[in-house]
C-alpha cells in the first residue's frame, strides 16, 4: 500500500514576556495578573486559540513548565499546493498570531479579549513532504498598531513534519455493504469489503457468516462490555458491519454490543446512558476487543453527536480514552484521533481535547509525550469523515503511516469508522424513522 503525502504543521512552546513600566496606567491590566491567549491563523484554515503562559521579564525561560501543542494543522498535497500558489493578490503563505490579554470568549456579543499585539511567520512549504523544517524557534517582538516600538516579547515553535497517510474510500454507505478503497492520487484499489448485519438472537439468518464461525465461547465476553438484553421502549441494537480483505478473510468488525435506548420521556439517546461498539480485531482463531466507542445525541444548542473512544489495553482492565468530542447532526464532520496537539474542532485541525505533555520554551521543539498510550500511539492516528443526518455518507478515513504494520490495522480503523458512521444513525431521534437496510424484520413488520 503506497501512502499519501501530508504535512502536519504544528504551534507550541508559547509564551509572553512584557517588561512592567515604572509608571504603569491605571486602566492597563498587566499581563502577569490576566490571562493571555492567542488566535492563530492560516490561510484557508479554521482559525484557532490557544492560551499564552506569561513569563516575568527577569527570567529567560520558565522553570519546569510542562506545555502543550498550541495548534496543529494537517496539510494535504492539495492544501500546500494551494497556499504554494502564486497571484498578483498573495505574497509568500504565513501563519499569522494575535494575542490578546483578557479571557477567551464574548460577553454581550463583544469580544471579551483586548488585543495586544500581532506576530507573524513566513512559511516555505516546499519539500516538506520529505523532510522536517523548522521555522521558528525563538522569541520575536510583538507589533502593536498603537505602539511600534512595543518591547512586548513572544516565543513560539512552527515546525512542519512529513505525516503521510493511507487514505481509504468506502465506495457506499456502510450499512450498505460496499466495498472500500485506498486511495492513492486520483486512483482508487478495492482493499476490503464490508458485510453489514444484524445480531439479534430471533435474527439468524441475517448474521455474517464470518462471526457465526467464531465460538460461542469468544462471545461471552460481549456481554461484560454491554447489554444484549431485551430492554422496553425504544431502542435500536444489533448493528454489526466485519471487515474482509481480498481474499474473503474477516481483518476487522465493529459490534454494537449497548443498544442506543431512547431516554425516557423523550426520543433521543443520552449522554448518561449511550449506545456502545466494541471493535474487534482477530486473534488465536477469535474476535479480540480493541477499542470501545460509545456514542449519544447532544442536547441543547449544539444537538450533535457526542462520541467516546477508548483503547482497551490487552493485559489491563482499564481502558484510555483517545477522543472525545462532538459532530454536527446537521453538518456531520470529522471524528479524529490525535495525540499530539491541540485547536480548533474541525476537519483539518486537531481536537482541542487531545492532548499530551510537551516540553519548555528551551527544547528545539521537539515535543515531548507521556505514558502509555503515547509510547504506541503519537501524533495523528487517524481520521473518518463523515456527513450528517439525511445525507449520503461515504466515510474518507485517513491513517497515520506510522500507525499501520500489518492489514489488520488498516481494517479496525476502517471498520471504526464505518460505527462512528453508523452512530449517527443510531442516534438519530426516535420521532424520524430510520432507512430500511438498518431495520430488522420485527421493526419493518412493526
Amino acid at each position: 500500500m503506497d501512502p499519501c503525502p501530508f504535512v502536519r504543521l504544528t504551534v507550541g512552546n508559547l509564551a509572553l514576556k512584557i517588561p512592567v513600566a515604572s509608571k504603569p496606567a491605571r486602566s492597563v491590566v498587566h499581563p502577569s495578573s490576566s490571562p493571555c491567549f492567542c488566535k492563530i491563523k492560516l490561510k484557508n484554515f479554521p482559525l484557532q486559540t490557544a492560551v499564552v503562559p506569561y513569563i516575568p521579564p527577569e527570567n529567560q525561560f520558565p522553570d519546569n513548565q510542562l506545555q502543550t501543542h498550541a495548534a496543529t494543522f494537517h496539510l494535504s498535497k492539495a492544501d500546500i499546493d494551494k497556499l504554494a500558489a502564486k497571484s498578483i493578490f498573495s505574497s509568500k503563505p504565513c501563519l499569522k498570531i494575535a494575542i490578546y490579554t483578557g479571557r477567551r470568549g464574548t460577553t454581550c456579543g463583544v469580544n471579551s479579549g483586548r488585543l495586544l499585539g500581532k506576530v507573524s511567520v513566513p512559511l516555505d512549504l516546499a519539500g516538506t513532504e520529505t523532510r522536517a523544517c523548522i521555522f521558528h524557534n525563538d522569541w520575536i517582538s510583538v507589533e502593536k498598531e498603537a505602539n511600534k516600538g512595543s518591547s512586548a516579547q513572544f516565543h513560539l515553535n512552527v515546525k512542519a513534519e512529513p505525516d503521510p497517510r493511507f487514505v481509504f474510500q468506502f465506495d457506499g454507505e456502510p450499512e450498505c455493504s460496499p466495498q472500500v478503497f485506498q486511495i492513492r492520487g486520483n486512483i482508487g484499489q478495492p482493499v476490503f469489503t464490508c458485510k453489514f448485519s444484524f445480531r439479534n438472537i430471533g435474527d439468524r439468518n441475517q448474521r455474517s457468516r464470518s462471526l457465526q464461525s467464531v465460538p460461542s465461547s469468544s462471545r461471552s465476553w460481549l456481554s461484560s462490555f454491554g447489554s444484549e438484553r431485551e430492554r422496553p421502549g425504544k431502542e435500536r441494537k444489533g448493528w454489526s458491519i466485519t471487515v474482509h480483505d481480498l481474499s474473503g478473510s474477516p481483518v476487522a468488525a465493529a459490534s454494537m454490543v449497548t443498544p442506543f435506548v431512547a431516554s425516557p420521556g423523550t426520543d433521543r439517546v443520552s449522554r448518561s446512558n449511550p449506545g456502545s461498539w466494541l471493535i474487534l480485531r482477530p486473534g488465536d482463531g477469535t474476535w479480540k476487543p480493541w477499542g470501545r466507542l460509545e456514542a449519544w445525541r447532544e442536547r441543547g444548542f449544539s444537538d450533535g453527536l457526542g462520541y467516546r473512544f477508548e483503547l482497551i489495553p490487552d493485559m489491563s482492565a482499564a481502558a484510555i480514552v483517545l477522543a472525545e468530542s462532538t459532530l454536527s447532526s446537521g453538518k456531520g464532520g470529522k471524528f479524529v484521533i490525535d495525540l499530539g496537539g491541540s485547536g480548533g474542532s474541525n476537519g483539518r485541525a486537531t481536537p482541542g481535547n487531545a492532548t499530551s505533555p510537551a516540553c519548555s520554551p528551551r527544547s528545539s521543539g521537539d515535543f515531548g509525550y507521556g505514558l502509555w498510550p503515547f509510547c504506541v500511539y503519537r501524533g495523528f492516528v487517524m481520521s473518518a469523515r463523515v456527513e450528517g443526518e439525511g445525507k449520503c455518507s461515504k466515510p474518507c478515513v485517513e491513517v497515520s503511516v506510522q500507525h499501520v504494520n500489518c492489514t489488520e490495522d488498516a481494517a479496525a480503523f476502517v471498520a471504526l469508522a464505518a460505527a462512528i458512521d453508523l452512530s449517527m444513525d443510531a442516534c438519530k431521534l426516535f420521532s424520524q424513522r430510520l432507512r430500511k437496510e438498518l431495520c430488522n424484520h420485527q421493526d419493518l413488520l412493526g
